[in-house]
């Protein structure tokens, strides 16, 4: 049986200790394209936070998640769910691959995946993303992903020297069966009573 976090490209995994130096190279990565400016932080930082990361317990339906590329074993990003609010059915991820990994389709496989078991197995009804207006990359992956724009919050953040709107996108579980299959890769089905639709990825 193949693993439900197993795809064609990537897998997902817990973070391990030895992760500190990519996700380093991920926050160099965030400040050059424009997505985030903070204070340099020290390698040891990095190590210590990916040690906590490795040993925390998890926290309900709100994980992080390391993305390994298959044929290499090499970390390539990471995705999660960040918010979550079981009562009224909705969440909110992130996905973020490193500048030597982008443009291969890890981001989308990652999200689907997630997306998959927060759907099909947490009972979910809905995920948000919010991503910054200028991120025309990201707006195009989460279009073609199922989500829709449903709000713009204006100049809402500020980094490098400026304001920046925000785009709220959200994806309804039903929409998203209907372009991406709510099956495992072996086939079998997600959860009970999952669906099963034509993969759009």
């Amino acid at each position: 049986m193949t693993s439900f976090w197993s795809g064609k490209q990537i897998r997902l995994r817990g973070i391990e200790p030895d992760d500190w130096a990519a996700f380093m190279r991920f926050a160099v990565d965030e400040e050059r394209t424009g997505d985030l400016l903070n204070p340099p932080r020290s390698a040891e930082s990095f190590r210590i936070w990916a040690k906590e990361q490795a040993a925390a317990k998890s926290d309900g339906d709100c994980f992080g998640l390391a993305i390994e590329a298959v044929d290499t074993g090499e970390i390539v990003g990471t995705v999660g769910s960040h918010q979550a609010d079981p009562r009224a059915g909705w969440f909110e991820y992130g996905v973020t691959i490193g500048a030597d990994h982008r443009r291969k389709g890890y981001a989308a496989e990652a999200a689907v995946m997630l997306l998959r078991f927060m759907f099909a197995e947490r009972r979910y009804h809905k995920c948000q993303a919010r991503i910054f207006a200028h991120n025309e990359a990201s707006l195009t992956l989460h279009r073609r992903l199922g989500f829709v724009e449903e709000g713009r919050l204006r100049d809402h953040v500020f980094l490098a020297g400026r304001h920046h709107d925000l785009i709220m996108m959200g994806v309804l579980a039903d929409e998203f069966a209907q372009l991406h299959s709510m099956r495992e890769p072996d086939g079998s089905a997600a959860g009970p009573g999952a669906t099963t639709c034509s993969s759009g990825d």
